[in-house]
């Protein structure tokens, strides 16, 4: 696959609106887009097919030489600026419609290219080339009066457009002399003009972006940077159930030429904690609620014991498979549908459930706020906490060979107790106050007897044995540790050198299913920055953030992996571990806006 770009293979834009989401280049291509939703088969799959020519929408100029893409400020608008030699240019607008329209929200699985000429007399070719059944050429086109119909899918995708139909099915090149419009969607009439309406879309979408990002609370400093985040926060989230994705593709390795390729199209309870904590801070109020709703309907109706993760439609199997027709990012197969993590055990489920949910017991803005009855069908997950606390699983970073009592998944058991009990008392329920604090109490004490290395003077990622862990840094957030521990002091100490690869912090440096790891969890190193904010270390803090920052893509996102040698962006993306790390981090290290009129 050729991209334009300067340094990153991942320097992609996503566009959306809740329901259904694409990938563009640098180059205006489109080269992924799951339809209609975001765990569908992908009808533009070009980001994992190799060097097959397969897969895209895009909008080529017949001498082309320069090309920018950019997101229209505060929105999820994209637009790519091509130019040839000649001067001649167009500029192509992609969206995905969402706004208000009779008191609710209008955000139907279809995406808009207006494609218009803005400079001389440009040639231009539109190529649509979609597959389906993960990578298959479509078995059919038919063409209609301004519509092509590609079927050989489930679904059969419909492209609605006021541009010359011939030039598009035999990719020819034609002088584009007023805009045009590509509406690609489910296959349902269009009867409205198709010029007309892209624009009214377009000014609707825009004004909905602009009025959503200014309700957001974000802090003085790196304000760009967090609306940034938050918007794509938002496209992660899908809004009918709730749900908030990992990030929108599979597959995208976490280092050049492995086989560590998963699907992170689905929400992962783990992930509770950093999005609530993310979307509280922004003020984005609705999106946090219509989470909390998902993640508490997914624990009071499941089996038990909870999966760690769960589909957008939480009773969907996630089965994981190898699609063959597709050879993977730059030829780095294999490419997974489903995750096998749905079949693991992973003990810290019951902390992130119970601690996402507490924010209905705490918050005043939400219109219904948690009640007895609530806490009543919480309950029986602390209590499986409780029994699990001590039993092996696979752990936060779900070794898929080998268990161990991690001291995340523990603590997070400590979570769902501790928590359990703060609710509890909140409500008045005294005796049940009593008796999670007891519980919480005990597990606390041996977590911490059994985490603790005298030898090696550290807080070990697993109890009872010695190797480091990223994930202990989060004991002072989850309220287990203070940060003026001693041992919480020392072990920040100990993993920013030991697990410190060329500035970047590891998750871990030992072996596991698939050999020594590659590349930096991105993640990690938010964790370690808010860590050393919370040791007093902020001027360190605040150069490492900085640092983050500037190893985003163009567009300023950021994927799940960082290589510590070459500085690229490996794994899938856009991460919402990520992303939400930019929002929290962000408002731990900005001055106040206090202090700015104090300042001006």
């Amino acid at each position: 696959m050729t991209l334009d770009v300067k340094g990153q293979a991942l320097d992609l834009a996503v566009i959306g609106n809740c329901r259904t989401a694409a990938l563009l280049d640098t180059g205006g291509r489109i080269v992924w887009w799951c339809f209609p939703r975001f765990d569908s088969d992908p009808a533009f799959s070009r980001l994992l097919s190799g060097n097959e020519e397969k897969g895209f929408c895009d909008v080529t100029m017949d001498g082309k030489a320069v090309s920018e893409a950019v997101y229209q400020r505060n929105s999820a608008i994209v637009e790519t600026t091509i130019q040839d030699s000649a001067g001649n240019a167009v500029r192509v607008t992609d969206f995905a419609p969402r706004f208000k329209r009779f008191e609710r929200i209008f955000n139907p699985p279809q995406i808009f290219r207006r494609i218009e000429p803005i400079a001389g007399l440009p040639r231009i070719r539109i190529r649509v080339r979609p597959t389906f059944n993960y990578g298959q050429p479509f078995t059919s086109r038919a063409l209609g009066s301004n519509h092509i119909r590609f079927a050989g899918g489930i679904e059969t995708l419909r492209l609605t457009t006021d541009a010359p139909l011939s030039y598009i099915t035999q990719e020819s090149f034609f002088a584009l002399v007023k805009p045009v419009t590509l509406i690609l969607g489910p296959d349902e009439p269009f009867e409205a003009g198709v010029e007309l309406t892209s624009r009214e879309l377009l000014e609707r979408t825009r004004d909905y972006w602009v009025d959503w990002v200014r309700a957001l609370a974000v802090p003085l400093e790196y304000q760009a940077d967090v609306i940034r985040a938050a918007i794509t926060l938002k496209l992660c989230s899908f809004e009918e159930t709730g749900a908030i994705i990992a990030a929108h593709t599979t597959s995208i390795p976490e280092a050049p030429g492995t086989s560590r390729n998963w699907d992170y199209r689905y929400c992962w309870l783990r992930d509770a904690f950093f999005v609530i904590k993310a979307l509280n801070r922004l003020g984005a109020t609705q999106t946090m609620e219509n989470y909390i709703h998902y993640i508490t309907n997914v624990a009071v109706h499941a089996e038990r014991p909870l999966r760690p993760v769960y589909g957008i439609v939480p009773t969907e199997p996630l089965d994981e498979w190898m699609a063959t027709d597709l050879a993977g990012f730059q030829g780095m197969g294999p490419v997974r549908v489903g995750n096998q993590a749905a079949e693991q055990l992973q003990h810290d489920a019951y902390g992130s459930v119970i601690l996402g949910a507490s924010q209905m017991f705490i918050d005043e803005r939400l219109p219904r706020m948690g009640d007895a009855a609530l806490f009543h069908r919480l309950e029986p997950l602390a209590v499986q906490a409780r029994r699990f606390a001590f039993e092996p699983d696979a752990g936060p970073w779900e070794y898929r060979g080998r268990q161990r009592i991690h001291t995340h998944s523990a603590t997070m058991c400590w979570v769902a107790c501790d928590r359990l009990a703060g609710i509890a008392q909140r409500l008045g329920l005294t005796s049940r106050a009593t008796h999670w604090r007891e519980q919480a109490d005990a597990l606390r004490s041996e977590i911490l007897a059994r985490a603790w290395n005298e030898r090696r003077g550290v807080i070990t990622g697993a109890l009872d044995h010695d190797e480091l862990d990223a994930s202990v840094l989060l004991l002072h957030e989850l309220g287990i540790l203070s940060p003026a521990d001693e041992r919480f002091r020392r072990t920040v100490d100990i993993i920013g050198k030991e697990l410190n690869r060329n500035g970047f912090i590891m998750r871990y440096t030992s072996a596991d299913d698939f050999g020594l790891p590659e590349t930096a969890f991105l993640v990690c190193q938010f964790w370690y920055i808010d860590a050393l904010a919370a040791i007093g270390r902020i001027e360190e803090a605040r150069q490492m953030f900085a640092d983050i920052l500037a190893r985003r893509n163009r567009f300023g996102l950021l994927s799940e992996d960082i290589h510590p040698t070459t500085g690229q962006l490996w794994g899938n993306l856009p991460q919402t571990y990520s992303m939400a790390g930019i929002v929290n981090t962000g408002r731990i290290l900005s001055r106040s806006w206090q202090e700015a009129w104090v300042r001006v």
